[in-house]
C-alpha cells in the first residue's frame, strides 16, 4: 500500500475494531506496508484528531496503538454506560494498585505498610481484574512473593509505559502530605531482591 490516504484509511478500520492496543509493527504486517510509514501514518492521525478536537483520540499505549474517547467527554460516556458503575475499583483497591503501581516490585507486606490495612483481599481482586500479577519473589522476606502492574494496567488507563506515571505531587493537597506520602512509600517495604524470571508469570488479559 503506496499511498498515505489509502494507508490511513487501512489503519483506521483495523483500530476501529480492535479492543485491544495493536504494535505498529503488527499492523505493518497486516498490511504489508513498511514499519516506518505505518509508525509515521499513525502518528499523522493522533495529530489530526487532536487538532480537530474529535470526539476520540488516537494513543500510543501499552506497547501499540488504540482509539480512546476524548477525556471531556467521559462524563457523558458515564452516565450513557450503565454498567460503568460496577467496574469502578474501590477505595481500597485504588490505594493498592497506587502503591504496586509506584513501589513495585512490592510484597503484600509492604502494601499493608504503606495501606495501614490488611490488602489480602484487594490484591487479589486486582490480579483477578489483571491489573496487578505477581513478578517474582523476595529473597530477602521469606520468599514473598513480589507483585507488579501489568499491559492490562498500562492499557486501562491510558499509558505507554510506567515512567508516564503522573509524579506523586499531583496527588497531594500540601508539601507535608506529599513528604508523608513518599516517606510512607520508600519504607513501606525491606529492600528487593531483584525479581527471578524463573518465577515471572504469564500476563493476565
Amino acid at each position: 500500500m503506496t499511498e498515505d490516504r489509502s494507508l490511513s484509511g487501512a489503519l483506521e478500520a483495523l483500530l476501529f475494531v480492535s479492543d485491544e492496543p495493536v504494535s505498529a509493527v503488527r499492523l505493518a504486517k497486516l498490511l504489508e506496508a513498511a514499519p516506518g510509514a505505518v509508525e509515521s501514518a499513525l502518528a499523522n492521525l493522533a495529530e489530526e484528531y487532536r487538532e480537530s478536537d474529535r470526539g476520540f483520540q488516537l494513543r500510543e499505549v501499552a506497547g501499540g496503538w488504540r482509539f480512546y474517547t476524548h477525556p471531556a467527554h467521559h462524563d457523558i460516556i458515564e452516565r450513557y454506560v450503565l454498567s460503568w458503575d460496577t467496574r469502578r475499583l474501590s477505595q481500597a483497591a485504588l490505594e493498592a494498585m497506587s502503591v504496586v503501581a509506584y513501589h513495585q516490585p512490592v510484597t503484600r507486606q509492604g502494601i499493608n505498610a504503606v495501606r495501614g490495612v490488611n490488602s489480602e483481599g484487594v490484591v487479589a481482586s486486582l490480579v483477578e481484574k489483571g491489573l496487578v500479577r505477581e513478578v517474582g519473589r523476595d529473597r530477602n522476606a521469606g520468599n514473598a512473593i513480589l507483585y507488579g502492574t501489568t499491559l492490562n494496567f498500562l492499557e486501562k488507563f491510558g499509558l505507554k509505559d510506567i515512567s508516564e506515571l503522573p509524579p506523586v505531587a499531583e496527588f497531594a493537597p500540601d508539601e507535608v502530605t506529599e513528604r508523608s506520602i513518599r516517606d510512607r512509600l520508600s519504607s513501606g517495604d525491606a529492600p528487593l531482591a531483584a525479581p527471578d524470571p524463573d518465577d515471572e508469570l504469564e500476563m493476565i488479559d
